[in-house]
């Protein structure tokens, strides 16, 4: 077999956890018109085909910002802006209705298009639009009457899960329509975070002109909680990433437990992000009121008590209190109200490239919760910071749980030396190690 060939099985085989765990899940997909306009959209909307096919739930939501400016434009139309909210009179409405009714007929196109040799060819996807977006006048604020922009009162979501359980793509448009047969301009924001929250939706995907959010230094932040969002947008001055930024906050804060953000000029992005582990944008996770950290020399006490009953049943090799004081640095912890409920430890072993796994346990009263997956995902990046390739965990009685995690059993001479050296032949523990 040719080595590319190798490669895109082995691609394959990896990416085959990630293809059934969103099976089935509900995913908003929010772009601007910016991302409709770039040669790059093609690419995209061949990969939210797949994506359908792979049995994923998808609403997608389009902007319309630099279209509607071109259609003002040409018909003559002034732009009358208030607090960033655009002052949408007769003559706009005209203007979104063109530009936004025009974007969806090419959206729709391209989502139909099924040419032999395309990667749609085949592929006979149904795109369901409608009135499903329910909305209210803004109305007048500050003294300034906003006409015809609105913002979303509801969302039908009973209409819309009904074609997604037909199997079709639902495509939004940033308009909105009341109960007396109005049509409101809306925010792509506004219909996309108010679709995500009343969805339930697993999770939403947006898109921007960046990899994904950029820290002061103009990083990618690969993943990060909500807080730490609140702090960009703190300062941002641009109004565009105050609008993307506030749409992934509000989401994330009413249930919306996974938000992406991607860069709509790459042509892997979204696939990469679902179906890899390193992933190409941000992945922001909602805040959890218990808090993950590295352990301080304070927490050796409430270690040793969350210890004590796996040691006393041989679950755990017993450690004392000197030594745990010394590799406390080494241990992460979950803490609930100052309480430790969880911890783990990583123990890296730079000369084999190769980090261990250590001292897992979980409060019996939070193990329901996805603790421990939240607990070897920050030994991960971890061992990734400390640029190590993979990590192993010895275990009598969780081995099941670690097969779960993506660790595979391997024999003890797989182990690194110096961890070889101390195996204790008479606890008999199993080995497992996971490439990062």
């Amino acid at each position: 077999m040719h080595t590319d060939d190798k490669n895109n099985v082995k691609w394959f085989r990896n990416a085959a956890p990630y293809i059934n765990a969103h099976r089935g899940k509900t995913v908003v997909l929010m772009f601007g018109g910016e991302a409709v306009a770039h040669p790059n959209f093609a690419n995209i909307i061949h990969d939210i085909a797949l994506l359908r096919s792979l049995g994923v739930k998808l609403v997608l939501v389009h902007g319309a910002r630099p279209q509607i400016e071109e259609r003002m434009k040409l018909q003559n139309v002034g732009s009358l802006i208030a607090d960033n909210i655009r002052i949408t009179d007769s003559g706009t409405l005209s203007a979104v209705k063109d530009a936004t009714g025009s974007l969806r007929l090419d959206i729709e196109a391209l989502l139909t298009m099924g040419l032999v040799n395309s990667p749609m060819h085949g592929s006979q996807i149904r795109v369901s639009t409608g009135n499903f977006v329910i909305a209210k006048p803004i109305g007048v604020k500050n003294g300034i009457d906003f006409k015809h922009t609105g913002t979303v009162r509801r969302i039908d979501t009973v209409g819309i899960n009904t074609q997604l359980d037909f199997g079709s793509i639902v495509l939004l448009s940033p308009v909105g329509y009341s109960s007396t047969g109005e049509v409101f301009n809306l925010s792509l924001e506004d219909v996309a975070t108010q679709t995500a929250i009343s969805l339930k939706a697993d999770k939403l995907i947006t898109f921007t002109d960046n990899d994904g959010l950029m820290d002061e230094q103009g990083t990618l932040i690969k993943s990060c909680g909500v807080s730490t969002v609140k702090l960009l947008l703190e300062n941002t001055q641009d109004p565009v990433k105050q609008l993307l930024m506030r749409a992934i906050i509000q989401s994330s804060e009413h249930g919306v437990e996974r938000c992406h953000c991607l860069n709509y000029q790459s042509d892997s992005a979204l696939l990469q992000e679902l179906f890899t582990r390193d992933g190409a944008g941000t992945l922001i996770a909602k805040d959890y009121q218990e808090q993950i950290s590295t352990a301080t020399i304070d927490d050796v006490g409430g270690i040793l008590e969350l210890l004590a009953p796996l040691e006393e049943e041989g679950v755990l090799v017993k450690r004392s209190r000197e030594r745990l004081e010394i590799e406390i640095d080494r241990f992460t912890v979950i803490k609930k109200e100052d309480a430790i409920i969880a911890c783990a430890a990583l123990y890296p072993y730079p000369d084999d490239n190769s980090g261990e796994v250590a001292c897992v346990a979980i409060h019996p009263d939070y193990r329901k919760g996805h603790r421990g997956v939240r607990l070897i995902d920050t030994l991960e990046n971890l061992a990734k910071q400390l640029k190590l390739s993979s990590i192993f965990v010895l275990t009598t009685v969780s081995g099941h749980w670690f097969l779960e995690q993506g660790f595979t059993e391997q024999p003890i001479d797989k182990l690194p030396e110096g961890k070889k050296k101390m195996y204790n032949f008479q606890r008999n523990s199993k080995v497992f190690t996971k490439n990062i």
